[in-house]
């Protein structure tokens, strides 16, 4: 997930840099979602965790 955030903002920058904003300001827009999304997931990961066997 944070994979193709970051592929997202590279898109977006060089989207940017080209002079193409609606490209950039999605791609951006997209980037930030996946950042959130997998910020939830990993705070969910680290609260949940692993458990040892019930023994």
């Amino acid at each position: 997930m944070l994979h193709y955030a970051i592929v997202f903002l590279i898109i977006a920058l060089v989207a940017g840099l080209l002079g193409f904003v609606g490209v950039a300001g999605t791609a951006a827009y997209i980037a930030k979602i996946l950042f959130v999304i997998f910020l939830v997931l990993f705070i969910i990961s680290l609260i949940g965790g692993r458990r040892g066997p019930i023994a």
